[in-house]
């Protein structure tokens, strides 16, 4: 327990060295003026009323969602329940552990069902869903199938080593989970993106020679521009850049291609900004190093919980809620601290995109443009922001663009 304890520890201050190095802190250079963010001075008070309303609509269901998730990971680290109902299962010990994972993810799903069924009625309501309830059933399931594929290598392979090395089993655990998060995050653009959307390449046209030659100029080496079907999900609008050197693409929603040229640049330059700065790289080994810390956090709490919650060793299929439980808390407990670090680098990159498009003026349309046709929060409350919020407001990154504008002497949107 000792050694695990102290390996925690160092992983610990290894995760916060790493961030504290990689996230800027300060997107733009000092000196530069303070904007206060104002959604009334780019938005009407009607923009701002539907924000709201939407914001007031979604937040009921969202909250309660995260309720169900902590109370059933609260009872299955706090009880014995968990442990009792496994016990009554047969089979093999890796049978029964495998059960009680798809047991408790399908009970999560059946309660959590008619709250995505409630957040999806809402997104009709406010026109931002295409989606028939076939083709959203679909994907939630699809969603579901990996979190449970997941889920179960992970119990089962945790359950596995502790029953060969005790004592020691978080040793190769932490190694294998910081391997298998530096793999996933290499084959998920090839092998995860493909489930949810189908892809095609942009037409050739100044569009695309456009992007193309952005990324070029930046210095960003892109292997393809192309185009997703969200619009058969959503009418929101979005663009990212996917995968690693041969398989970096540039991507771009079928829906922005309804905005201005301009716009879809500046989008698609913030987005070579988190990879001029190697965002993905860094957020990969902060990753890494996390899952170990998880699989070094799973052997501490685990054996101080197990008999509370009638595990006799984290080696039994019995220990299979326990830890269920353990890694749910432990996503909703670092959401914050994720969250906290994406809003600087979403920053960072919004401050790229002024840099090599230098036009301020168009960034605010842009920015006032997604914010309107995706009903962002203008104006979330500290627990929504904390919780919810990984890039900064749609008022703060328009601010930021008047203060860039204001540092480089351009025009002031």
């Amino acid at each position: 327990m000792k050694a695990a304890a102290v390996a925690l520890a160092g992983l610990g201050v290894a995760i916060v060295a790493v961030v504290a190095v990689t996230t800027p802190w300060q997107a733009l250079a000092g000196g530069a003026p303070e904007v206060t963010p104002d959604p009334a001075r780019d938005f009407g008070a009607a923009e701002i009323a539907r924000a709201d309303a939407f914001d007031a609509a979604t937040g009921l269901p969202s909250y309660l969602s995260l309720a169900v998730t902590l109370v059933i990971a609260a009872v299955f680290v706090a009880t014995p329940l968990g442990a009792r109902l496994i016990d009554r299962l047969r089979g093999p010990w890796w049978s029964r552990a495998l059960a009680a994972v798809a047991g408790i993810y399908v009970v999560s799903l059946a309660i959590r069902w008619p709250l995505g069924m409630w957040f999806e009625t809402v997104l009709r309501d406010y026109g931002l869903s295409t989606q028939t309830w076939g083709t959203w059933s679909a994907d939630r399931l699809k969603n579901f199938g990996l979190q449970l594929l997941l889920s179960a290598v992970m119990v089962v392979v945790v359950i596995a080593l502790a029953r060969r090395w005790p004592r020691r089993w978080w040793i190769p655990a932490s190694l294998g989970a910081f391997s298998l998060t530096l793999a996933l995050s290499f084959v998920y653009p090839i092998v995860v993106e493909p489930v949810f959307n189908d892809f095609r390449p942009l037409q050739q046209g100044p569009l695309r020679d456009s992007l193309l030659a952005m990324a070029d100029r930046d210095g960003v080496p892109v292997d393809d521009v192309l185009v997703a079907d969200a619009s058969r999900r959503t009418t929101a609008l979005n663009a990212y850049v996917s995968g690693f050197g041969a398989t970096r693409r540039i991507v771009v929603y079928d829906t922005l291609l309804q905005v201005p040229e301009p716009e879809i640049e500046l989008i698609v330059a913030h987005e070579l900004g988190h990879a001029k700065t190697d965002d993905v790289l860094h957020g990969t080994l902060v990753g890494a190093l996390g899952a170990a810390f998880g699989a070094c956090a799973l052997f501490v709490a685990g054996n101080l919980l197990r008999r509370r919650t009638g595990v006799p060793s984290l080696g039994d299929p019995k220990a299979a809620a326990l830890l269920v439980g353990l890694v749910s808390l432990g996503t909703v407990l670092s959401g914050p601290a994720q969250n906290l670090v994406s809003r600087h680098i979403e920053a960072r990159a919004d401050a790229h995109a002024l840099a090599i498009t230098e036009d301020p003026v168009t960034f605010a349309a842009m920015q006032r443009n997604l914010a309107v046709r995706n009903i962002s929060d203008l104006s979330p409350s500290p627990l929504e922001y904390v919780l919810y919020s990984s890039h900064p407001t749609s008022p703060q990154r328009i601010a930021m663009a008047r203060s860039w504008a204001l540092l480089h002497g351009r025009q002031v949107p």
